[in-house]
């Protein structure tokens, strides 16, 4: 019996550095894998975006310039000309509105992403408290979708507008 003991223990030894090996080059081969890298651009997409959204969605009349710059800085494109050739009429609605919005994303998605174009798409249900100065608060729940452009500086909003009711 003991003769037998020394070579089925060398095999032994033998199968457990072979699944050793093939664990090791399987978990190494799928942390590098395109579809790791895919998952992470995803997760920067959605949270950039619901950052965002939030950004554009909250402001404050007392501080109307710090948010109308967070605006520049969460956007790119079109909707960051939009914001710097409307900025000064906005500035002037929210002072004279004088009301305080604080927005929140409830949920989000990214609904597409090509990662090689650089350019992905996000939906997003938002409650926005609105307190008008003197006036109780009201909350809102809405849906927003947005486009996101990658740039040097990372993923922007490259456009923002409400989902329609009944709409996607």
């Amino acid at each position: 019996m003991q003769r037998y003991f020394l070579p089925a223990a060398a095999v032994l030894v033998v199968l457990a550095a072979g699944y050793a090996i093939w664990a090791g080059v399987s978990w190494w081969s799928s942390a590098t894998s395109d579809s790791v890298s895919f998952s992470e651009e995803r997760e920067e997409v959605l949270r950039v975006g619901q950052v965002g959204i939030a950004n554009f969605t909250t402001l404050d009349y007392k501080k109307v310039d710090d948010d109308l710059n967070r605006w520049l800085d969460s956007s790119t494109g079109d909707l960051r000309t939009e914001v710097e050739t409307g900025r000064e009429t906005r500035k002037k609605q929210i002072t004279d509105a004088k009301t305080v919005t604080v927005s929140k994303v409830l949920d989000a998605a990214v609904t597409d992403l090509d990662d090689r174009a650089g350019k992905a798409h996000l939906i997003a249900v938002v409650e926005t408290t609105v307190t008008p100065e003197g006036a109780q608060p009201v909350k809102k729940v809405n849906r927003y979708q947005t486009n996101l452009t990658r740039t040097d500086a990372g993923w922007k909003l490259s456009a923002l507008g409400p989902v329609a009711a009944g709409g996607a």
